[in-house]
C-alpha cells in the first residue's frame, strides 16, 4: 500500500517540474541534444507540418527565451508595466556586450493588454552589464512582492482558456508550483473594489512537499479565496457545502487538469530529457492521465469547463485521452472551439489517427496487434477511435498543439471540455452513497474497505474498463468513507466532540498517510473575546465579515489572524474531515503584545490589508507621494518629517497601528495613478511602515525613487516583520533552479510547523519557475 501510494506520487509529479521554470539561458552546453528514438518517432507520426521537421528540431536544440507575466488582477499591473517599458526595455534597446546587441524584450502577441513579454538574455550576459544587473534585480525583487511572475509562455494558456469570471468556483487538480494556480487568483480578483469575490480556487497537489512550495506562490497575491490541498488528484474526495440549511455536493464552475507527462515539450529547458526520453514514459502515464482527467469531469458542474493540458506533444497522452474521456462520456462532455479565443497563437490543430512505438521500436496501430503479454502495459484506449462517424463526433481538431518552432515557445497541448450532462455513471447511480446503509455498517467494521459489491462500481464502456473500474471502485471508496467519518467513530477523533467553528486535521489514524501535521482552521466565534477590542479600536463597519475570521490554533493566546471568504469558510466547515487542507486565507492581522497599553493587541498585516482596508473607518492617515517615500527609506521617522496635512491627521491618532492611504490624484499623471495602502506604527513622536522589504522596493520604484543593491545588498534591518525566505532572494537567484526549489521548500516546512501560515513554492509542471531566478 505504501509503496504503491510513493510510486503514484512519483508518477504524478514526473514531467511537470519544468513547464513552470523557465531559465535565463542554458547551463547545460556539454549535454548533446540527440535523441533518434524521439526523431524517429515523430516523423513517423507526422504531426509536424509538412517541410518543417529540420526546422522544429533546431527549435527543440536552442535555449528556451526567458518569459514574465505582469500580474493583471492589480491596479498597480499599468504601473509596473509602464515601468518596464520606459525605464528598462528602452535602455536595453540601446546596449550592445561584447559587441553584440542585445534583443529588447516583446509583448506576447496573443497575450492579453501586453501582460507577458519574452526576452532571449542569458544569466552570463545579465552579469556583465550593470544596466542589466538592474532589471534582473527589479525582477527578483517584483516576483517576490507577486507583481510579476516567471512563468513559461505555453503554461499561460490553459488559465486564460478557462475563462474565469469572479463567482466561479475553480479547482486546480495538479497544481504545484503555482503560476497557473496564481493566474487564476488573478481572474477572481480582476475587480480589485470587490475585496471578496463570491468564486474561490481549491489547488491540490499530489505531494505533501511540494503543497508547501505552492502555498508560497499563492500567498504573494495576498487572496483570501485560496485554499491549497493535499490529495491523489486521481481519487480527490467529493466535498460538499450547506446550501440554505441542507447539505449539497461541491461541483466546480472551471476545472485545470494540467496533468503530469513525459515532458517532451520541454526539451528546450529541461535538457535531461533528452538522454532519458522513451515511447514507454507516455505508456506508463496514459492510465493515470485518464484517471486524473475522469475525476476532474465527475466534480465538474454541468455547463462548466475544464481544461486539460501537457507539456507532451504525444498523442498517447494528449488525443488519446480526450477521445477516450469522450467515448466514456456518451455525449455527456464536447470539445469547446477555441480557434478565436487567443487571436495571435499559433498553434496546430488535433490529429484524428496515430499509431504507438514500444521503446524496442515495434510499432502497433491497433488494440488487435498488441501481443496479451503487452497487454498490461499497453490499453485500448491508446488507440484511435476507428469508427468514423463517432471518431467525427469528437471533433478532435478542436485540440490545439503547439509546436515550438512556430512562435519560439516550449511545445504543449490543450483541449477545452464543455459538460453538457451529468457523466452517465453519475446519472445511473445517483443516490449511491446516501442510501446505503450496509456499506455504512460495514465501514466501522473496516470490511467495505476491501470488498465493495459489484453494484459499487459503475459501468463504463468497455474500453479501458480495467483501469476505469479500478479507480471508480477507489473513488467509491473513498467517497464513502468521506460520508461516513461522522457516524464511525472507530475510524478516528468523534466529529461531535469537536467544538463548533473549528475544522481540524483529518482522522488520526489516516494521518500516516500524510506529510507534516497541520495546526487546525479554527474559526473565531461571534462573541470571542479578542475581536471585541480589534472591533472597537480600528471601528469595524457593521458589515465586515467577522465570521470569516480564523485562527491556527484552538490552545494558549492567538498569533495571528487570517481571513477567508465566506464560500470557503463553508468548504472548511462542511469538509474537515474530507480533506487534508494545507493553508488557506490572508493575515490581517498580528499579535502585538506592546499594543495592548495602547487598547488592542493585535497590529494590521500587510499582507491583508487591501482586503481589510474597506472595513476599517478609523486610524486612516491620508499620505502623499513625498510622505510615502520618506516613511520607506527612513527606518523611524518623526512625525515632523511628514507633510502638513498628514501630520495633522497623526497628531490626533492614538499610539498603536495604523493605515497610511494614498489616494491618486487624477490631474497630476505624474503621480502613480493607483490606490496605495501600507500597514504603520503611530509611535511617541515617530511614525513607521511595517512593509517587507521587496514591497518597499516595489512602491519606490513607482514613485520613481531609484532602487539598486550592490552585491552586499542594502543592509536594511529586517525589522518589519519579513521572513527570512526574502531576505535570501538575491542569493538564491544565482543559484541551479531546483537546488533553491529544495530550499525553499525546506524552509517553509519549517514555517508552516512553527505555526505560520505562510510559505514557500515549487512547481512539477513542465516549466514555468516562478521563484527568484
Amino acid at each position: 500500500m505504501g509503496k504503491r501510494s510513493r510510486q503514484r506520487q512519483k508518477n504524478q509529479n514526473a514531467g511537470r517540474d519544468n513547464r513552470d521554470t523557465a531559465s535565463w539561458g542554458a547551463g547545460y552546453a556539454d549535454i548533446i541534444k540527440e535523441n533518434k528514438l524521439f526523431e524517429n518517432y515523430y516523423k513517423e507520426l507526422g504531426l509536424v507540418p509538412e517541410g518543417e521537421f529540420e526546422q522544429f528540431m533546431e527549435a527543440m536544440r536552442e535555449p528556451l527565451p526567458a518569459t514574465i507575466r505582469i500580474t493583471g488582477y492589480k491596479s498597480h499591473a499599468k504601473e509596473i508595466l509602464h515601468c518596464l517599458k520606459e525605464k528598462y526595455f528602452k535602455d536595453i534597446q540601446e546596449l550592445e556586450i561584447d559587441g553584440q546587441k542585445i534583443e529588447a524584450p516583446q509583448p506576447l502577441s496573443w497575450y492579453p493588454d501586453e501582460q507577458a513579454w519574452h526576452t532571449n538574455m542569458s544569466r552570463k550576459i545579465i552579469r556583465k552589464s550593470p544596466l542589466l544587473e538592474k532589471f534582473h534585480q527589479f525582477l527578483v525583487s517584483e516576483t517576490e512582492s507577486g507583481n510579476i511572475s516567471r512563468q513559461e509562455a505555453v503554461s499561460m494558456i490553459p488559465p486564460l482558456l478557462l475563462k474565469i469570471e469572479p463567482h466561479h468556483k475553480i479547482l486546480d487538480m495538479c497544481a504545484a508550483p503555482g503560476s497557473k494556480t496564481a493566474q487564476l487568483i488573478e481572474m477572481l480578483h480582476a475587480d480589485m473594489d470587490v475585496p471578496f469575490p463570491e468564486g474561490f480556487v481549491i489547488a491540490n497537489d499530489v505531494d505533501n512537499k511540494r503543497c508547501y512550495l505552492l502555498v508560497h506562490q499563492a500567498k504573494r497575491l495576498n487572496s483570501p479565496c485560496i485554499m491549497v490541498v493535499n490529495h491523489d488528484a486521481s481519487c480527490i474526495p467529493t466535498l460538499e457545502i450547506n446550501s440554505n440549511g441542507k447539505k449539497d455536493v461541491l461541483f466546480y464552475d472551471r476545472i485545470l487538469c494540467d496533468v503530469p507527462c513525459s515532458g517532451d515539450g520541454t526539451m528546450r529547458k529541461n535538457i535531461d530529457v533528452w538522454k532519458k526520453w522513451t515511447t514507454s514514459n507516455s505508456l506508463h502515464l496514459h492510465g493515470l492521465q485518464l484517471r486524473i482527467a475522469v475525476r476532474g469531469v465527475e466534480q465538474l458542474a454541468v455547463g462548466g469547463r475544464m481544461v486539460y493540458s501537457t507539456c507532451s506533444l504525444n498523442p498517447i497522452e494528449d488525443e488519446a485521452v480526450i477521445a477516450a474521456l469522450l467515448e466514456k462520456s456518451e455525449g455527456a462532455l464536447e470539445l469547446a472551439d477555441c480557434s478565436a479565443d487567443l487571436p495571435g497563437l499559433k498553434w496546430m490543430p488535433g490529429v484524428t489517427s496515430w499509431k504507438l512505438m514500444t521503446k524496442e521500436g515495434q510499432w502497433y496501430t491497433d488494440w488487435s496487434e498488441v501481443p496479451s503479454s503487452r497487454h498490461t502495459q499497453i490499453r485500448p484506449t491508446m488507440f484511435p477511435q476507428k469508427d468514423p462517424e463517432k471518431l467525427a463526433s469528437f471533433h478532435l481538431e478542436r485540440c490545439m498543439r503547439i509546436l515550438p518552432h512556430h512562435q519560439n515557445t516550449g511545445g504543449f497541448f490543450v483541449a477545452v471540455l464543455v459538460k453538457k450532462a451529468p457523466m452517465p455513471w453519475n446519472k445511473r447511480y445517483p443516490k449511491l452513497r446516501k442510501d446505503s446503509k450496509l456499506s455504512s455498517s460495514a465501514a466501522q467494521t473496516g470490511s467495505s474497505k476491501e470488498a465493495p459489491s459489484p453494484g459499487d462500481t459503475p459501468h463504463l464502456p468497455p474500453e479501458g474498463s480495467t483501469g476505469k473500474v479500478e479507480r471508480n471502485s477507489q473513488e467509491e471508496k473513498v467517497d464513502k468513507e468521506a460520508d461516513e467519518t461522522p457516524e464511525g467513530a472507530s475510524v478516528g477523533q468523534d466529529a461531535g466532540a469537536k467544538p463548533e467553528g473549528m475544522c481540524g486535521p483529518p482522522p488520526s489514524k489516516k494521518m500516516r498517510l500524510f506529510g507534516y501535521k497541520e495546526d487546525p482552521f479554527v474559526f473565531l466565534s461571534d462573541d470571542d473575546p479578542v475581536f471585541t477590542t480589534i472591533q472597537s479600536f480600528y471601528d469595524l463597519s457593521p458589515d465586515f465579515p467577522k465570521l470569516n475570521v480564523l485562527t491556527r490554533t484552538h490552545e494558549g493566546k492567538k498569533r495571528n489572524l487570517y481571513m477567508v471568504s465566506k464560500e470557503l469558510r463553508n468548504v472548511l466547515l462542511s469538509n474537515s474531515e474530507r480533506m487534508k487542507v494545507i493553508n488557506t486565507g490572508v493575515k490581517v492581522w498580528s499579535r502585538n503584545s506592546e499594543g495592548e497599553e495602547f487598547g488592542c493587541a493585535f497590529r494590521l498585516a500587510q499582507e491583508g490589508i487591501y482586503t481589510l482596508q474597506p472595513y476599517i473607518r478609523s486610524r486612516i492617515i491620508r499620505v502623499s507621494v513625498e510622505d510615502i517615500k520618506v516613511l520607506l527609506t527612513q527606518e523611524n521617522p518623526y512625525l515632523s518629517k511628514l507633510e502638513d496635512e498628514a501630520h495633522a491627521q497623526a497628531q490626533k491618532i492614538g499610539m498603536g497601528s495604523i493605515v497610511l492611504k494614498y489616494i491618486p490624484n487624477p490631474n497630476n499623471p505624474g503621480e502613480p495613478q493607483c490606490p496605495i495602502q501600507l500597514c504603520g506604527w503611530r509611535g511617541k513622536t515617530s511614525i513607521r511602515a511595517f512593509v517587507p522589504r521587496n514591497e518597499r522596493f516595489h512602491y519606490l520604484r513607482m514613485l520613481g525613487v531609484e532602487v539598486f543593491r550592490d552585491k552586499q545588498g542594502l543592509g536594511q534591518k529586517r525589522s518589519d516583520g519579513e521572513k527570512d525566505g526574502k531576505e535570501e532572494a538575491e542569493d538564491a537567484a544565482e543559484k541551479d533552479e531546483e537546488q533553491e526549489e529544495e530550499r525553499a521548500a525546506d524552509k517553509e516546512v519549517d514555517l508552516e510547523n512553527g505555526n505560520e501560515n505562510g510559505s514557500s513554492e515549487s512547481k512539477t509542471d513542465c516549466g514555468d519557475k516562478e521563484t527568484s531566478s
